[in-house]
This record gives structure tokens, sequence and C-alpha cells, in this order.
């Protein structure tokens, strides 16, 4: 195995991001659903705060991987989090033990951040992600369903809201 190194993303990363989220939307059979643009994705980690962090794994070869994240917040206790929106190995680069050493890394920031959680999501489909989520010690909450609104619905419902004063 070729070593592999983790670093936090930059600006200067946005592209690699940017093929890194469009291999995961095919991985994922949702190749047309990506809007984001390596533009945008370049302007948000160069604000303060940036939206979101990112880490990639990368060799002598170039990137091997990637996780983005961004913080959440418990009410049960009463803290930060981390929510870990898209974690992917692209398939030459999988039995390597790449995703590991990113989800570990992610851990190892959340325990230095004093979150009490990480947390993601994973296709219902997916069982080698699941698979390998659980031989890392990790709960897969089955009787939670994630939850959006998007779009139109968004903009429907928004309209039975209220100003905040």
């Amino acid at each position: 195995m070729t070593k592999v190194s983790i670093r936090f993303a930059e600006s200067t990363d946005a592209e690699t991001i940017f093929d890194f989220i469009n291999a995961l939307a095919e991985y994922e059979r949702e190749p047309d659903a990506v809007e984001t643009t390596i533009s945008t994705i370049r302007k948000q980690l160069d604000s303060t705060p940036a939206p979101f962090e990112c880490l990639i794994a990368e060799s002598k070869d170039g990137p091997q991987g990637f996780a983005l994240f961004f913080h959440n917040y418990s009410t049960w206790r009463g803290k930060q989090g981390i929510y870990l929106e898209d974690l992917f190995v692209p398939e030459q680069h999988r039995g390597q033990g790449i995703g590991k050493l990113l989800l570990a890394t992610l851990a190892k920031i959340a325990v230095e951040r004093d979150c009490p959680r990480l947390e993601w999501s994973v296709l219902d489909w997916n069982q080698p992600a699941i698979d390998f989520y659980e031989s890392l010690g990790t709960t897969v909450m089955r009787d939670w369903l994630p939850c959006r609104i998007d779009d139109i619905n968004l903009s429907e419902i928004a309209l039975q809201g209220t100003t905040v004063s």
C-alpha cells in the first residue's frame, strides 16, 4: 500500500473536491444531481466561517479520497457534534484502509473538539458501506429515518412561516 496522508482541504482543492462529489454522485446513482460548482466550493472554503470542512487523503500518486463535514448540535448532549456529509474513496483505491483512515481522523478531530458524536447517513442499498461502518463499531440507526424538504416544497412551506424578530 502506498503511504497515504490526510490533510485539511484548502480553496485550491476545489476542483478535486468537485471531482470527488461527482464520482460519489455517480456511485450513488444520481449523476445529474450535483448542482454545486468548483467556483462555489472555492468561494465557500475561502469564507469565514466556511460552511464545511473537508479532509483530503492523498499519496504521492495524488488524491485518494475525501471526507466533507460540518458541525451540528445535539440538544440532548448540549454540545456540537460533527456531521459527515460525504465520505468517498474511488473504487481503484478501496480496500487499502483509506476510508478507515479518513473516518478515524475525523473521529480524532471530533474528540479533540470535544464533540460527543460523529454522525452520517448511509443509503440502505449500500451494503458494502454498511458492512464497513459496522465493522468499525458504528451503530446503523435503522429506527431513525432521514427527512428532507427542498425546492418547491421548501418554498411552499416557507410561505406559512412568520418573520422572526
